[in-house]
């Protein structure tokens, strides 16, 4: 099922509508508020299998397992934030290292499946990448040209809107754009783009540590920790760390679903925020009204 677009179904058409909608980005932010909710509400009794296994593992395999075949790096992306929530949420290890011999095990599945079903998995697709990453050390066309970009650009870059790679990059747009980035800004441009990225990562453990609500300090864990580990994993694709995967840049690449589900994010983390800052004027204002 699904709008084929860049040789990849993970789109859906609205009738009517004719507008195209990602649903992964739609699940990511639907099982982190779920696996933040689930482990706020069971500590008490949150290291029990009976409370870690269904509520929260399945829901994790299956949500991952319907994305990995037509979006395997959002499937991983999703996977590693869920359970790295389990881990600050006091989920017994012994639970999550069954979460993570359950993935290998679905990873494993896919991959067979993938021989009888290669228009359903794209274990082909996968497979070619890692086989390019591991013997190709320069990269393919894709990294080539964006290499060549972030040379161009050096240190303080050839300016806002010169860039010329943009016109022979593929996805310049959306999953190289860090790359014209660097071209048109530098080396220092990129390095304010990383920089403001773990200043949010910053910002959300900070309003953690403040947050008197395990729910509201496990949500922004989840969604500050999923964009965060996203921008860095876009990254390093540009700069030939990781295989090429379809992830997005943050705020920054061009898109419909992304830039409306990010937004959401965000809004859900400043919502936070603005309710910790609430409690922290109240009582400032009380201990006033007291002296």
């Amino acid at each position: 099922m699904g709008t084929d677009i860049n040789d990849a179904r993970r789109w859906i058409t609205i009738p009517i509508l004719n507008l195209s909608f990602q649903t992964s980005d739609f699940a990511k932010v639907a099982l982190i508020t779920y696996v933040a909710r689930v482990i706020s509400s069971k500590q008490e009794y949150i290291k029990d299998f009976q409370s870690a296994f269904l509520p929260i593992i399945m829901p994790i395999i299956m949500i991952c397992g319907l994305i990995a075949p037509a979006d395997l790096s959002t499937a991983l992306l999703l996977f590693i934030v869920s359970m790295l929530m389990m881990f600050v949420g006091r989920v017994a290890l012994q639970y999550i290292g069954l979460l993570l011999m359950l993935g290998i095990v679905l990873f494993a599945f896919l991959i067979i499946l993938g021989d009888f079903a290669p228009d359903v998995v794209r274990a082909d697709t996968w497979k070619n990448r890692m086989i390019e990453f591991r013997t190709n050390p320069e990269g393919g066309e894709q990294v080539q040209q964006a290499k060549i970009a972030m040379a161009r650009g050096g240190i303080f870059g050839v300016g806002p809107g010169h860039s010329t790679q943009r016109n022979s990059l593929p996805s310049a747009y959306s999953d190289f754009i860090f790359a014209i980035i660097v071209e048109e800004y530098g080396l220092i441009g990129g390095f304010f783009i990383m920089g403001f990225y773990l200043i949010l990562l910053y910002r959300c453990v900070k309003l953690i540590t403040r947050s008197p609500k395990a729910f509201g300090a496990m949500l922004v864990f989840g969604l500050g920790l999923l964009l965060v580990i996203q921008a860095l994993a876009n990254i390093a694709v540009s700069v030939h760390l990781v295989p090429v995967t379809g992830l997005t840049l943050p705020l920054m690449s061009m898109g419909g679903t992304s830039v409306l589900f990010t937004s959401i994010m965000v809004g859900m983390i400043l919502s936070v925020s603005k309710y910790i800052e609430q409690l922290a004027l109240n009582d400032d204002d009380e201990n006033n009204d007291v002296l």
